[in-house]
């Protein structure tokens, strides 16, 4: 060889593809933790009797098959919601050892004990106005009643079997109160796991589904201007600092980037929730074989679960978990 040959060297510029993505025997060696059926968290509406809604519902009957299918999948937890037929302005009927919730959880642990349950602990489903929370003399949020009947809601969900009692109403002292309340009534086993929203019009499906849709119209004063996630991440630690031990985030498909943020600050469990607008335009029925395509979700969730989701929250959790396996 002379000074001026030069051995042949395959550069970057001149390959076609990369060897990590040619061959699939090396993707599949490097391939990360995928989407699992773990990782999904199952949602249920419950309705006293079979209801034609926005979005599908159960009764308690319905609720033990739905759950050995869900076990047959390897889903391991649910996250439910009930309507009450009957409503006035204390909400208290939520705390009936016979209440619709109460009867949904029993239904759950009875067949699928292994499954966490876990729970709403809000009033919007409650009371005759439709709002997360009691209101005084003036109309204004009455937020120390809310604190006591929410905090009296989780006790009431513990003693029925659930795992996992969920604030939902963003009023500032709910988690505390439901922490210490769970604490001092013997259950300090029980998770609290509230719910940071950002407001949006993907609630409208479970608004009018679940009769939560306030009457006196649109409420955001609880809920976070979407542009600010900074107050959606401090929000979130404040709730953790009162006794949070998970964190529940949603819109699921607008909280990547307060996800990441959140997972930098805190290792307590991260879950998007994909609500009911997400559920009604990222799926679609295929009428020829009767399935519904979910294809959007699975790569929403892959995409959370990268940025550091400890699992997603979903309507759709049977139909992906089918799909994966």
């Amino acid at each position: 060889m002379t000074v001026t040959e030069q051995p042949h060297t395959r550069t970057s510029a001149t390959r076609t593809t990369s060897p990590l993505r040619s061959r699939q025997a090396v993707r599949n060696l490097l391939e990360p933790q995928t989407l699992t059926p773990a990782d999904l968290s199952m949602v249920l509406l419950v309705t006293e009797e079979p209801a034609d809604r926005p979005m599908p519902t159960v009764t308690v009957a319905e609720i033990p098959a739905v759950m050995r299918e869900a076990a047959r999948l390897d889903i391991r937890s649910v996250k439910l919601f009930a309507e009450s037929a009957e409503r006035d302005a204390t909400g208290e009927i939520s705390l009936a050892s016979n209440s619709l919730m109460a009867r949904a959880i029993h239904a759950c642990k009875d067949t699928a004990p292994a499954l966490a349950v876990m729970t709403e602990t809000c009033l919007c489903s409650y009371t005759d106005g439709g709002v997360c929370y009691l209101a005084g003399r003036t109309g204004q949020p009455d937020v120390p009643a809310t604190i006591d009947v929410t905090s009296r809601q989780a006790v009431a969900h513990a003693e029925a079997g659930a795992d996992i009692v969920g604030p939902a109403s963003m009023v500032l002292g709910t988690v505390g109160g439901a922490r210490k309340a769970l604490d001092q009534s013997g259950h300090d086993g029980v998770s609290v796991m509230p719910h940071v929203i950002f407001w949006s019009s993907l609630y409208d499906g479970f608004r009018l589904t679940m009769g939560a849709t306030p009457k006196a119209g649109i409420n955001r004063e609880f809920q976070i201007n979407p542009a600010k996630a900074d107050q959606f991440v401090d929000t979130a630690l404040r709730m953790e600092a009162a006794g949070a031990d998970m964190i529940l985030l949603e819109p699921a498909q607008f909280t990547a980037d307060v996800l990441t943020t959140l997972r930098s600050f805190t290792r307590a469990p991260l879950f998007p929730f994909s609500v009911s607008g997400e559920y009604r335009s990222m799926t679609r029925l295929d009428p020829e074989n009767g399935r519904r395509d979910v294809r959007l979700l699975v790569e929403l969730f892959t995409m959370l679960k990268r940025a550091g989701a400890s699992g997603s929250i979903t309507y759709a959790a049977l139909d992906i978990a089918r799909q994966l396996t």
